[in-house]
C-alpha cells in the first residue's frame, strides 16, 4: 500500500515510486543554490530496498514562486516537519557542502523532537557544523557570489553563463550564501549514529582535516573517504561514491 504523504512532504521530497516498501530511506540534501534535480540519477540507483528521498528546497523549481528560507533553522525545522511522514522506515542523512551542515541539524532535531535516531549521517565537502568559518560573500553582492560559485565549479556554474536562467536562480542562490555565511553551531553537540564523511582531494575550500572534524560530534562513530576531485568530485565519482553508500547502508 502506497504511503500516505502530507502536502509538505509531497512539496518538500521527491521520490520514486516503489512496488515494495523500502527498508531504508537516503534523504539527500542539496548544496547552496542546489535543487533536488541534483540527485536525480541516484533514485534507482540502490535497488528497492533503499527509498531515495530528494530535498526541494523553497524558492527553485517546481517551488520557485515559494520565498527563500533565510537561516539553517528555520530550513531544518521545515525540512524535519515535512519529514514526519516518512517516519515509518529508517531514515539515512546525505548533505553536500551546505547540506551537510542542514544534515547534521535535521538529525539533531530527529532525535530531540521525535527519538528517531538516523541509521548514519553522510557528509560531503563541508567542515563540521561547530569548525566552519562564517562568511562574508552574501554581503559583497551578486558578483562575488558568482564569483564563488565558479570557483567550485559544478553544474550551478554553466546555469549563471544564460542571464534569464541567472535571473531566476539568483535570489535561491543569494538566500543560501546568506545562510552559509551566517551558520556556526554554538557548540560541538554530538548525534547518536554514525558519520560517514566524504570530500574530494582536491577541493579548493575543504580539505581531509576539515572533514576530519566531523569525529568531534560522532559518538556512534565515524569514517572518512577521500575520492579524486574538486567540490563536485561527487559528479565524476558518481559510481565509487554510491557503491561505498551501499556497502554502509547495507551493514547497518
Amino acid at each position: 500500500m502506497p504511503l500516505a504523504v502530507d502536502s509538505a512532504g509531497a512539496r518538500w521530497f521527491r521520490r520514486a515510486a516503489r512496488p515494495t516498501a523500502p527498508r531504508l530511506r537516503l534523504v539527500c540534501l542539496p548544496h547552496a543554490g542546489g535543487a533536488a534535480s541534483f540527485f536525480h540519477s541516484w533514485a534507482d540507483a540502490f535497488g528497492s530496498d533503499v527509498e531515495v528521498l530528494s530535498a526541494r528546497y523553497p524558492g527553485r523549481q517546481d517551488r520557485i514562486a515559494e520565498p527563500c528560507l533565510e537561516s539553517m533553522a528555520d530550513l531544518a525545522d521545515a525540512a524535519v516537519e515535512a519529514l514526519r511522514p516518512f517516519l515509518d522506515r529508517p531514515l539515512a542523512l546525505f548533505g553536500h557542502s551546505m547540506g551537510a551542515s542542514l544534515a547534521y541539524e535535521v538529525a539533531l532535531r530527529l532525535e530531540d523532537r521525535y527519538g528517531v535516531r538516523p541509521q548514519g549521517l553522510y557528509v560531503s565537502s563541508r567542515a563540521a557544523p561547530h569548525r566552519v568559518t562564517p562568511s562574508d560573500v552574501h554581503l559583497r553582492g551578486d558578483e562575488a557570489i558568482i564569483e564563488e560559485v565558479r570557483g567550485l565549479g559544478g553544474s550551478d556554474a554553466a546555469v549563471l553563463d544564460d542571464p534569464d536562467l541567472r535571473e531566476l536562480v539568483m535570489p535561491a542562490i543569494r538566500s543560501d550564501f546568506r545562510i552559509v555565511g551566517t551558520y556556526r553551531a554554538s557548540s560541538p553537540i554530538p548525534v547518536q549514529c554514525p558519520i560517514f564523511a566524504y570530500v574530494g582531494d582536491r577541493d579548493p575550500n575543504v580539505g581531509a582535516a576539515d572533514m576530519e572534524s566531523w569525529s568531534e560530534v560522532a559518538s556512534g562513530g565515524f569514517a572518512l573517504r577521500v575520492l579524486p576531485g574538486d567540490h563536485f568530485y561527487l559528479v565524476p565519482q558518481q559510481g565509487e561514491l554510491l557503491r561505498d553508500l551501499e556497502s554502509r547502508m547495507a551493514s547497518s
